[in-house]
């Protein structure tokens, strides 16, 4: 494990006489690999101006945002760094020369939700130690643990992950809303206001800048890139969209909004594989045969309703069994439209089992065998114990940071979620997305997909980038990666090397 060899102390101490003040504590550390880094574990206290009749009344504290960034040792940056320049001796009655600019890459990360700390990309991918959870077949029994991350993308980049309100340790200041912040825009604001803050404070503009969200974390990461950029005039070299949701119409299984049923099929398709229901064939191929039938036939017959024929109707029930594997007759008594939760209870009920939705290849027994629905997600089951142990023995007992308040992993405390300025028209950032390539030439676009993700399934995002108006430079700037794994693909110890070395080649290309 990194070894730590320094400590300080700041107040840390959750009081309100000092809930204004930042609690960071920092930690010196270095890699197996001889990386020496710092970690800095605390609040961000956040203000805003407040006026009465007017004149101001100052600064004032809104809320506290708890992050974790890493930063390499100047020394140890690397060719990251900005070069030494050799001179002749300084005279000492001049002014001392500004410090060399640091040019090593940061990364901005955070999950999703909403309502999600983000605990999976740090203690799961991207930070120097990593939950000890297993995989589906051989799952870590409790207490769990924490090993090293070989591959961890600090080796490239420094990283900052970050909290939002009501996650984590993140709260707002006594006497404000936390329902203030519950929502797209405040949200997204608070977030690229922690960006600017970290930024200015470090003296890191002039650094390579990513941002890197899973989930709705993707849909975060293009709104907060926005904001960025109109607020502050702050363009980010790229953005790590990790299972991308950009657009929630393509999941939305509305009534009358049939488009949805069509981007889950490969999904369907590939999962029914992982379990064994497509024989000996490659994975590949059972995947591009439904997307090719969702695109084309069932993406036809479901806009034809009551128009299609017997004979067609029979049609696509019979090549719908043998894409998802399910039962005819369920196809049938749904009209070819179920949900997710329908699709979960179903494939594997002959087996009595139910198959997870961030991750299809996992399973669990029911209680209920006869439900036609399954709430219930045995991969979040499987892996929520591992993460919540692993952040909090690591925050206290390796970081050094000591809070009492439960770090919030996954909550619902952030609901009901605001979406307000999308008032009667779907949640969609692909606007913003299309005009930051346009401003911003430079800007590179990296997208991770788990093939067994039934919560943001790969066809649908692929659909969003095909409805997107860019020009064939713009789409050159977008690589793609696909892992035999579900919405969090680094569960699978193979899918987490080979997606960290993608992303290592990305941050460091910028």
């Amino acid at each position: 494990m990194p070894t730590s060899d320094d400590t300080q102390h700041p107040e840390t101490s959750a009081s309100p006489d000092q809930l204004a003040t930042d609690d960071f504590t920092v930690r010196h550390h270095t890699l197996p690999s001889g990386l020496r880094y710092t970690t800095t574990t605390g609040r961000m206290v956040l203000r805003r101006e407040v006026t009465t009749d007017g004149k101001s009344d100052g600064f004032q504290p809104k809320a506290e945002i708890f992050l974790v960034a890493y930063t390499a040792d100047p020394d140890d940056a690397g060719d990251s760094a900005a070069p030494r320049e050799t001179a002749a001796p300084r005279d000492p009655a001049a002014p001392a020369p500004a410090p060399a600019a640091n040019r090593r890459p940061v990364v901005f990360a955070f999950n999703g939700g909403p309502g999600s700390s983000s605990v999976w990309l740090h203690m799961g991918l991207l930070g120097p130690r990593m939950v000890d959870s297993g995989d589906v077949g051989s799952l870590t029994p409790p207490p769990f643990g924490l090993v090293d991350n070989p591959e961890t993308l600090l080796q490239h980049a420094d990283l900052v992950m970050i909290d939002p309100v009501n996650t984590g340790f993140s709260r707002v200041v006594d006497g404000n809303e936390a329902g203030e912040f519950h929502g797209f825009e405040a949200d997204r604001d608070l977030v690229a206001e922690v960006i600017r803050l970290w930024t200015t404070r470090n003296n890191r503009w002039l650094s390579p800048k990513y941002l890197v969200g899973e989930s709705y974390g993707t849909l975060r990461a293009v709104a907060v890139a926005g904001r960025l950029f109109d607020a502050y005039g702050m363009a980010v070299n790229g953005l790590g969209l990790i299972s991308t949701v950009l657009n929630l119409a393509t999941l939305d299984f509305a009534p009358g909004r049939d488009t949805p049923y069509a981007l889950h099929l490969p999904t369907y398709a590939a999962i029914a594989h992982f379990h064994g229901r497509h024989g000996d064939r490659e994975l590949t191929e059972v995947v591009r045969e439904a997307e090719d039938f969702a695109g084309k036939e069932f993406g036809y017959a479901l806009t034809q309703g009551a128009r299609l024929s017997a004979e067609e109707f029979d049609d696509v029930v019979r090549r719908l069994a043998d894409i998802t594997t399910l039962d005819p007759g369920f196809i049938r008594r749904t009209n070819l439209r179920w949900d997710y939760a329908q699709f979960s209870a179903e494939l594997l009920r002959d087996e009595n089992l139910v198959v997870g939705r961030i991750d299809g290849r996992f399973t669990a027994r029911p209680a209920r065998q006869q439900d036609s629905i399954n709430w219930d997600d045995p991969s979040l089951v499987a892996i929520n114990g591992p993460y919540s142990a692993a952040i909090n023995h690591y925050l206290r007992a390796e970081l050094g940071y000591e809070n009492d308040l439960p770090y919030e992993i996954l909550t619902g405390r952030v609901q009901p979620w605001s979406y307000k300025n999308f008032e009667g028209v779907p949640v969609d950032v692909t606007d913003t997305l299309e005009r930051l390539l346009v401003h911003n030439p430079a800007l590179r676009i990296h997208v991770d997909y788990g093939y067994h993700d039934g919560a943001t399934p790969h066809f649908a995002a692929e659909y969003v980038w095909a409805h997107m108006r860019l020009d064939d430079a713009a789409r050159a700037r977008f690589s793609h990666h696909y892992y035999e794994a579900g919405h969090m693909m680094y569960v699978n110890p193979e899918c987490r090397v080979d997606q960290l070395g993608a992303l290592a080649e990305f941050v460091s290309a910028g």
